[in-house]
């Protein structure tokens, strides 16, 4: 096996069981090694700190597998076994039958970096991100169509701007790689709602899995008020405001397909008394006209997509995110409720507060937390990878 050369004093991150070894940390690359394969990591004294997947093209070169001295060597039976393994873990959501929509492999949280496989209704799409997940990808997929319960197919989505850093292939953006071919559209459920997934062009593999929690504790707060929905996508925050006794509901998006979707969506949430609107606008665009035009709103929801996709665009994005939220504050009527989102990785739960706290005091109003969100269950979090905890969701109540 192919042996890589840390540093001297850069393997503390790998005896920290972190899964990302950067280029900058290697003194000597594995010479002929293939893309993705595994390849045994050592220190500058040569003492072996595990194995794990060797990627040329990233900056990440190496995504560790195992640690330690004795580590195990990755072959298929490892990685298999931790496919059924990550699969097993998700057997209480099958068993509570709450919803049929669910991640089955979040990547580095279930010890397979790069690996993410989402459940719809009996259809597992796939995401490959990197070179030793694209290396390992036909046992995994056997794996899934053999472990996870009802499953009809296993598909892939390859349109991630991350597999171009790692020299993989974009095209096809969608294919079957086992069983049958999905619908257009897979209908899901989820607590009181239902949903449409288009598995093949929408967002991530379809659907905001990661979101499910936020949205079932937010929908209460909506009970009687005018709702305003951003990035709406395809309405999951505005359906179940209205699934929760919202007397108005605007959902506003920039997409015009994620909005047709989303009237689709209403459809299959049979309740009546909630008034719906649609708007294709820019969500920073739209809050301003609100602003000027002096409307107001009982819950705003603000769930952008991410503002910061590495350290470097921090700066950037902090300006974003506390203008959109000085924004919506100010279109809150008395006690009304914000709740604001970032799936930014790079900005912490520290700064997203702090983001938040100076733009309460610009927009004059004084706010109480009443609750935070998260990844849920289904998204784990290794201890060792605080990278992986990307979502944050605040839920604040005005108090003027």
């Amino acid at each position: 096996m192919k042996k890589i050369v840390l540093k001297p004093s850069r393997d503390f991150t790998v005896r920290r069981r972190h899964p990302w070894i950067f280029s900058g940390a290697l003194s000597d690359g594995p010479a002929g090694a293939e893309s993705g394969e595994a390849v045994e990591v050592v220190d500058a004294r040569g003492e072996r700190l595990g194995y794990g997947s060797y990627s040329p093209a990233s900056q990440i070169s190496v995504r560790m597998l195992t640690y330690g001295a004795d580590a195990q060597k990755p072959d298929e039976a490892l990685i298999a076994g931790r496919v059924a393994a990550a699969v097993g873990r998700r057997a209480c959501f099958f068993a509570d039958a709450a919803t049929n929509a669910m991640r089955l492999v979040n990547a580095e949280g279930d010890m397979l970096p790069g690996v993410v496989a989402d459940y719809y209704a009996g259809f597992v799409v796939c995401q490959f991100t990197s070179a030793g997940a694209e290396r390992w990808k036909t046992v995994i997929v056997e794996t899934l169509a053999k472990f996870a319960p009802f499953c009809r197919g296993v598909s892939e989505r390859r349109d991630v701007d991350v597999r171009a850093k790692e020299g993989l292939e974009v095209e096809p953006a969608f294919a079957v790689l086992s069983g049958d071919e999905p619908p257009e559209f897979i209908e899901i459920s989820e607590g009181p709602c239902k949903f449409l997934v288009d598995v093949r062009n929408g967002h991530k593999t379809g659907f905001y899995l990661d979101q499910r929690d936020a949205r079932a504790a937010v929908g209460p707060y909506a009970n009687g008020g005018d709702v305003l929905n951003c990035f709406s996508y395809t309405g999951g925050f505005g359906l179940y405001a209205r699934a929760c006794g919202a007397s108005k509901v605007t959902q506003v998006d920039s997409s015009a397909e994620a909005l047709a979707l989303a009237k689709r969506n209403e459809g299959l949430v049979h309740l009546c008394g909630t008034a719906m609107e649609y708007v294709e606008d820019d969500v920073f665009k739209y809050l301003r006209t609100c602003r000027d035009e002096g409307r107001m709103f009982d819950m705003i929801v603000l769930d952008p997509p991410k503002f910061a996709a590495t350290r470097s665009k921090l700066m950037k994005a902090s300006r974003g995110y506390k203008d959109i939220n000085l924004l919506a504050m100010k279109l809150l009527r008395p006690h009304g409720i914000l709740a604001t989102f970032s799936c930014s990785g790079a900005m912490d739960t520290t700064l997203f507060d702090k983001i938040l706290s100076e733009a309460a005091v610009d927009a004059q109003r004084d706010f109480q937390i009443v609750e935070r969100t998260g990844q849920p269950a289904d998204h784990p979090v290794p201890l060792s990878f605080p990278e992986g905890l990307y979502l944050k969701g605040v839920v604040l109540r005005s108090l003027s």
